[in-house]
């Protein structure tokens, strides 16, 4: 049975590291501190060493890379390290003591098992289901969105990145919103909707009652209630909802400010120090300004021409369309989009059926919608058709250039 040390890892990363090796039939041994790890090398002459670090090499580290390569047993045992931003002439100083690869954080735990595993000789199983996996916190609330499908290597990476968003945050009373609403969700789903649900409320900090999932899936409705486990976890149809329990300033007339600045926008960012939520699918991003295509559709020339010359100016074209109707004829004959600008009052055809046809013909990159309704109801209702995000045009379009390039950035493109 092949066997790894991990040395200096944190508690979150060793967590996660023995849970998928247990599950790929590999011991995982751990140590702190130099005379911890040297011990445990020449003792138990693992088949590979993980070693995590900060944001530089120590002398400490050093000297136990350099002790461990003057060992003729420890010698050849292959190292692979992970750690924050250092300089790729460090990194490539270190292929003299034995380190093969250098991870910098946040890790794609998708390369960085294959990459374990070619080292091990062994072959990984890995999920390759096309999913986006998106967490932000707003105060006190997480909010989880899941769309495209589900993987199971991203739900173990999202038990880990909760506990970790709660530590962090020191969260006395947490609050989840978990998002399913792009979904379709079948019985065939359940073993995988029942391993979410398990790593969500995994953490004993995380009390079901104070989880929401917005869905409008009978399905999971009825998996929920007929399960003793999960039946504190209450499933709702619309923001309004979420709010009347999460947001202790709600006021009559308030509601859509709540929804944009509590639920919908993010006013912290997510550490990503830890552990990586975003599994790539297959293939690797494209960068910002490489080929991206962001159409934006709006019958407003003024607006046209305002949103074109904000995205030029960060380097990223736009392609304009003043017909809802042209647009949607354009994705159905093929036409590609990393991200779509979307107004709502469009007059050959609005935002919803926009937004309806999008979905009927298996669009998946994200529409920001950018209007001048500010109504609850049409929030809601661009929400529920797949937007990603609501943005009211008294934003300046540096706002909605910002929000845009957030968003592409958080999502694999292939």
């Amino acid at each position: 049975m092949k066997r790894v040390l991990v040395i200096d890892g944190s508690p979150i990363f060793c967590d996660f590291l023995q849970s998928k090796l247990k599950s790929e039939q590999v011991v995982t041994e751990f140590a702190v501190g130099n005379r911890d790890a040297y011990t445990k090398i020449i003792t138990y002459l693992p088949d590979l060493i993980i070693v995590e670090v900060g944001n530089e090499i120590t002398e400490e580290t050093r000297n136990l890379l350099e002790k461990k390569h003057n060992d003729v047993n420890a010698k050849q045992i292959p190292i692979v390290m992970a750690g924050g931003n250092i300089e790729n002439l460090t990194i490539v100083s270190l292929s003299e003591y034995g380190v093969v690869k250098y991870f910098k954080k946040p890790i794609r735990f998708d390369l960085f098992f294959n990459f374990i595993g070619s080292i091990l000789r062994t072959n990984f199983s890995m999920d390759e289901t096309p999913c986006i996996l998106d967490i932000h916190l707003n105060n006190d609330i997480i909010f989880i969105e899941i769309s495209r499908g589900i993987n199971r290597e991203k739900l173990h990476i999202l038990k880990y990145k909760i506990s970790e968003i709660i530590s962090k945050n020191k969260f006395e009373d947490p609050k989840i919103i978990l998002m399913l609403t792009n979904l379709e969700l079948t019985f065939i789903d359940s073993i995988n909707l029942e391993l979410l649900l398990d790593n969500i409320t995994s953490d004993e900090r995380v009390n079901p009652n104070r989880i929401k999932i917005l869905s409008f899936s009978e399905f999971l409705r009825k998996l929920i209630e007929g399960h003793p486990k999960y039946s504190h976890i209450e499933i709702v149809n619309s923001l309004n909802d979420v709010l009347s329990d999460f947001v202790e300033e709600r006021t009559a007339g308030n509601e859509q400010n709540l929804i944009a600045e509590k639920i919908l926008e993010s006013d912290k960012p997510v550490s990503n120090d830890e552990i990586e939520l975003r599994y790539q699918d297959k293939a690797a991003p494209k960068e910002l300004n490489d080929q991206i295509k962001i159409a934006v559709v709006d019958d407003d020339p003024l607006i046209l021409n305002v949103l074109q010359a904000a995205f030029e100016a960060a380097n990223m074209p736009i392609i304009k369309y003043a017909s809802g109707s042209q647009f949607i004829k354009d994705v159905i004959a093929g036409q590609k989009f990393d991200l779509v600008i979307l107004d709502i009052f469009i007059p050959d055809m609005d935002g919803f059926s926009i937004l309806t046809s999008l979905t009927n013909h298996n669009f998946t990159n994200p529409v920001i919608v950018y209007s001048q309704a500010t109504q609850k109801d049409y929030i809601y209702k661009a929400i529920s058709l797949g937007a990603k995000t609501y943005l009211s045009k008294i934003q300046k379009p540096n706002a909605v250039v910002n929000k845009a390039v957030e968003i592409l950035r958080s999502t694999p493109r292939g």
